[in-house]
């Protein structure tokens, strides 16, 4: 069979490589540099040549190796060298693929696109504000004309030494200088924005492999003017997944290489349609092949791709099967997309897929595909533990506290019976303490370790008995709580907090700013000016799912906060010791806030929340005129809709001697707005 030149000078002609390699046909990767070459494996069907070639060089390499095909998967931007590859094969007549990126929509309108490096250069040498360079460093002399360039300017280059010293030559050093491996998530993308301060982000189109719509995500959440280098004009040439089936009806169609034309097979796969993929989601239950329903454990020998993580991999008998191991929904979308000779793929996922489960972020990850999704249900770690415990489960409450924030407590303190999956941040051990802190010793615990497998372990007894036990890193934890408060809890009274000297909204302004707020169950509160922390403690029982954020300029009335969230029960409130409007600025976008101080700075609260969240509801108290003169003022001039405005006042019956005399408080003004205009 002859060899297949592969020019991989991009992640899409590396996995080309391999794919074709893993097929037992022969490849030989050309790629540019040492470090190119280090991010291929070479094997009995994979060599690997590195270093630079003109048409000449590479001409005479495509003789040497006896190549049958040649497919140019360099760089969108690498125009050269492409022109020399194509001419290489047509001197020595040998067929020619382009692989293309497709070119992406910029959706985001603080872009500016200039035609090259040095335009873009020329064009940030009028601006002021640090600078993001991600197009690499060949380029980066074009940069040393923007002014004070070695302080604006931070650079994210390849991680080799050749590199950095050729950049440390040119002036960028030290914090300056990111030798970085990519493409980056969007949040670090965004991170690195915000930790240097930078006002613009610099970058090519290099379409979804070179993690370009990361870039233009990041640089919106972060505030940054997007710099873009359009790209040269583009020869014509197929996407990664027209080359792959170019090459699978080429190569091993039937089982054998045929010679047909690689353009003629191209028209002719355009003129037949492309196939469907048909996808089965497989929950494999507790992680052993004798726990898989055998309707799972048909689907999986039916597949000829099996996708998941190592253990569910191990589980279903992947030696000897193609396979990819990966639990990313957008990895293994793509990974999917990018493999259309596997027809029948398993996608397989721990316990029951509807239980915490990865399959619901790949139904919307497959969701625009040309595919047919299939699901399978096994059997979930909660009814399994149920099982064995000799509970029914169905008014468990259920909830996952294994990679993500969730309120524990308040679903303990609530329902008879709570079982969560634990690990990570959250071991059996934080779950005793925190049980504890807030006044549930009493609570029964049983953890479940190793479920379905030969070591299978379950403990019981109260949080301390089990607090400093050894536990596997990944478990399950069922909480009885005989003593569980079933009602509905409108109104906390005053008398209940503690109060110190701190300022105390009361509980029938309490009550009714609540309702204003239209809150649900997983709302993002804050509570600006919390004073005893009553109101924040009122939010968090309401929205046992979401998170509040007291934020108090007092650290007395921090302190009595922190104390008042221990007393209710309420691990979902944040303290947040500061002056608002700054004390916010880190803070998760909210859903809601309820203002009850502003200390002088209402408008520049109100303008935070609002850029925080245009859509944000608020209610805002206040007892001074001077106040809701301010509140009418921030009514007009900010972009929200004035929903109502109450004047309430309350008056309380008070013994004397035989009588009762009302005692009237001071009338209280609540404000309702939303943001955006009617």
């Amino acid at each position: 069979m002859s060899t297949v030149i592969i020019f991989a000078g991009t992640t899409e002609g590396r996995m080309l490589s391999e794919e074709l390699s893993g097929k037992q046909i022969p490849v030989t990767a050309c790629v540019a540099t040492e470090y190119g070459e280090t991010l291929l494996t070479e094997n009995r069907y994979l060599k690997v040549h590195a270093g630079r070639m003109d048409r000449e060089q590479i001409a005479g390499f495509i003789q040497r190796e006896g190549a049958g095909l040649v497919v140019d998967a360099t760089h969108p931007y690498a125009a050269v060298v492409s022109q020399n590859v194509s001419l290489a094969c047509q001197d020595t007549k040998v067929p020619y693929i382009r692989l293309i990126r497709e070119s992406e929509k910029v959706d985001f309108e603080h872009v500016v696109q200039v035609s090259s490096v040095e335009e873009a250069a020329d064009y940030l040498a009028g601006t002021e504000g640090n600078i993001l360079v991600t197009t690499g460093s060949k380029e980066l002399a074009k940069y040393t004309v923007i002014p004070d360039c070695e302080k604006r300017v931070f650079a994210r280059v390849l991680s080799t030494g050749e590199v950095a010293q050729a950049c440390e030559k040119l002036g960028f050093r030290g914090r300056n200088l990111i030798c970085m491996q990519g493409p980056f998530s969007e949040e670090l993308n965004a991170a690195m924005l915000r930790q240097f301060d930078c006002r613009y982000l610099v970058t090519k189109e290099t379409g979804k492999a070179g993690g370009f719509e990361e870039k233009i995500r990041a640089a919106s959440r972060a505030g940054a003017r997007v710099v873009l280098v359009g790209r040269p004009p583009e020869q014509e040439g197929y996407s990664y997944e027209e080359v792959m089936e170019l090459l699978k009806e080429r190569f091993w169609k039937n089982g054998e290489e045929t010679q047909k034309d690689p353009e003629e097979t191209a028209h002719d796969r355009q003129d037949a349609g492309a196939g469907k993929h048909i996808i089965t989601l497989i929950g494999i239950g507790m992680g052993t092949r004798s726990g898989m329903t055998v309707e799972a454990t048909e689907a999986v020998k039916e597949a000829d791709l099996l996708i998941g993580a190592g253990r569910m991999l191990e589980a279903a008998g992947h030696a000897n099967r193609p396979f990819y191991e990966d639990y990313d929904a957008k990895r293994i979308a793509d990974y999917i997309r990018t493999h259309p000779e596997y027809t029948r793929v398993a996608v397989l996922l721990s316990g029951d897929i509807g239980f915490y489960s990865g399959a619901k972020r790949l139904y919307e990850a497959l969701a625009d595909g040309n595919c047919e999704i299939r699901s399978i249900c096994g059997i979930s770690s909660a009814a399994y533990f149920c099982g064995k415990l000799h509970l029914a489960w169905e008014d468990v409450c259920l909830k996952s506290a294994h990679g993500r924030k969730t309120n524990l407590v308040g679903a303990v303190r609530s329902h008879e019976k709570t079982f969560t999956i634990l690990g990570g941040a959250k071991s059996v051990g934080d779950l005793c303490r925190e049980l504890q802190e807030y006044g549930l010793s009493h609570v029964r615990l049983h953890i479940g370790e190793r479920l379905g497998y030969p070591e299978e372990k379950i403990t019981s007894g109260k949080p301390e008995e089990l607090e400093n036990g050894s536990y596997d890193g990944l478990c399950v934890a069922l909480m009885e709580n005989p003593e569980h408060f079933s009602g509905v809890r409108a109104c906390v009274d005053d008398e209940e907090f503690l109060r110190g000297k701190a300022p105390m909204t009361k509980s029938e302004i309490r009550s009714l700013s609540v309702a204003k707020l239209h809150l649900t169950r997983d709302a993002v509160v804050y509570d600006v000016g919390a004073g005893t922390g009553s109101v924040s403690v009122e939010l968090a029982l309401q929205v046992m799912d979401g998170r509040v954020y007291a934020i108090e300029r007092k650290e007395e009335a921090c302190s009595l906060i922190e104390e008042n969230r221990r007393r209710f029960g309420t691990p979902n409130v944040e303290v947040i010791h500061g002056l608002a409007p700054e004390a916010m600025e880190e803070l998760p976008a909210p859903s809601h806030a309820f203002i009850g101080g502003s200390a002088g700075n209402l408008k520049e609260i109100m303008e935070c929340l609002l850029k925080k969240n245009p859509r944000i509801r608020m209610v805002i108290n206040t007892v001074t005129l001077e106040t809701i003169g301010e509140v009418m003022d921030c009514l007009k001039t900010l972009p929200v809709t004035e929903e109502e405005i109450l004047s309430v006042s309350i008056a309380k019956a008070k013994g004397l001697g035989p009588y009762h005399l009302m005692t009237g408080q001071n009338p209280v003004y609540i404000v309702t707005c939303r943001g955006g205009r009617a």
